[in-house]
């Protein structure tokens, strides 16, 4: 039997946004409400006399990335439920807890350390925003504790922030880039305005897309730095009316991109120049109208796609999760589930949750396509502990085959040929024997 509860922070955020909180939390059959980074929700299933092997989510549930840190959540914890059903883990029912990271670094560190040393979490899992992402990382190492990074994608998660006990699930800003710049010149034009939020995704994302852009022609006519959190672009858009570039590049994420969308087609800037964003999260597009999900962008899975499997997997969203505002899974939903199940697979095969023998499981592991549910064969970077995948390249879809089906994917990369070649170089993993031994 599986038990759950549930509880999300209040804010002040969009009606569409407290309809999502509202659906989930229904959808995962509680009814309370959220006060601050310490409430928490757990799910586990009753097995008697075992030990509750504990998760710890560390997923954003306020802030510019609530949004994908809710559907990360559910993804993990299908995953979690699945493993429940069949006994759990090693014999151990799987008790997941979550705790509001509030897309701030410093609660980030603080729900890290709760977590560890309060909860006895086992694993800790999710991030969007990479700065939380290397905060977690940073208390999780200290004590040798696996993190996974769900969705955060500054290519500096793989890079210089690596750590032996950090595992990078999404593409990083640098695979995107390799995927669509190039292909963006050809078509655009050589002159580009880069427009970045101003912290370490955005720019290491932007500094991934000008190395591109300038090796291939192109040169960047300017590139303007815009705070998280920014709800009025007309400065930008200013600009960018009087740069007139012939195309404009953005690293922009969470609900700072849907407010640009939406302010882009006012103006209508949309029709003046083509638009590239880098990557483009499923929550931050979708019930936007048609019009405002313009020009090509990165992503790592669409629920359409044609391969086995797939069809099923969306099955299993909408039966776990009835009446959702968002009715189908994207990428950050299927990032949140596929690292949650890979890790729980290598508990399961080390026979032990000791950290080293989990991480020896992961360095290297290779998960076939099919699988993955996507066109190519992923594995793990022993070196950088990122998971090299298909990326693909989208934009909005004007012949719908349903109303939900708002992409149409344009292109898919092997990840041989989208690699960050930066990332190997910047990336040096602490010894396994520097690394504290780990067991709960």
């Amino acid at each position: 039997m599986t038990t759950e509860t549930s509880r999300t922070e209040s804010d002040t955020s969009t009606a569409g946004r407290r309809r999502f909180v509202s659906a989930m939390a229904a959808a995962l059959g509680g009814g309370g409400a959220f006060f601050g980074p310490w409430a928490h929700n757990r799910v586990w299933s009753q097995s008697a006399g075992a030990k509750p092997l504990v998760i710890g989510l560390t997923m954003d549930a306020s802030g510019q990335y609530a949004a994908s840190g809710g559907m990360e959540r559910l993804g993990a914890m299908m995953a979690i439920k699945e493993f429940n059903e069949k006994g759990g883990v090693l014999g151990r029912p799987i008790e997941a807890i979550h705790m509001d990271t509030e897309t701030t670094p410093a609660t980030g560190s603080r729900v890290a350390e709760r977590m560890i040393n309060r909860n006895d979490a086992a694993f800790l899992i999710g991030a969007v925003h990479s700065g939380v992402a290397n905060a977690i990382s940073q208390v999780a190492q200290k004590y040798g504790c696996i993190f996974l990074n769900t969705n955060s994608s500054s290519p500096t998660e793989s890079g210089k922030d690596c750590h032996r006990t950090k595992f990078v699930w999404d593409g990083n800003g640098s695979n995107f880039a390799q995927a669509t710049v190039r292909n963006a010149i050809k078509t655009a034009g050589r002159d580009w305005v880069l427009l970045t939020n101003d912290y370490v995704w955005g720019h290491n994302t932007s500094k991934a897309t000008r190395t591109i852009l300038e090796a291939n022609g192109g040169r960047v006519v300017e590139e303007l730095l815009v705070p998280q959190n920014t709800r009025d672009f007309s400065a930008y858009l200013l600009k960018l009316q009087q740069l007139k570039p012939q195309a404009v590049a953005t690293a922009i994420g969470g609900d700072d991109i849907k407010a640009l969308r939406q302010q882009v087609v006012q103006l209508g800037l949309h029709k003046r120049a083509a638009w590239i964003n880098n990557q483009q999260d499923w929550p931050d597009v979708y019930g936007l109208g048609p019009e405002q999900i313009f020009g090509v962008f990165g992503t790592t899975w669409y629920y359409r796609l044609d391969l086995p499997g797939v069809k099923e997997f969306v099955a299993a969203y909408q039966k776990t999760y009835p009446g959702m505002a968002i009715a189908v899974p994207g990428n950050v939903f299927h990032n949140g589930y596929m690292a949650t199940r890979e890790l729980l697979r290598c508990v399961q095969e080390a026979g032990t949750t000791n950290n080293l023998a989990v991480i020896r499981k992961l360095e290297g592991r290779r998960m076939s396509a099919r699988d993955r549910l996507q066109h190519f064969d992923a594995y793990i970077d022993p070196a950088t502990h990122q998971c090299q995948q298909t990326i693909y390249m989208a934009s909005y879809n004007d012949t719908p085959a349903e109303k939900t089906d708002i992409f149409r994917i344009l292109t898919q990369s092997e990840p041989k040929d989208v690699m960050d070649t930066d990332a190997p170089k910047a990336c040096k993993l602490e010894t396994y024997e520097s690394t504290p031994s780990y067991e709960r």
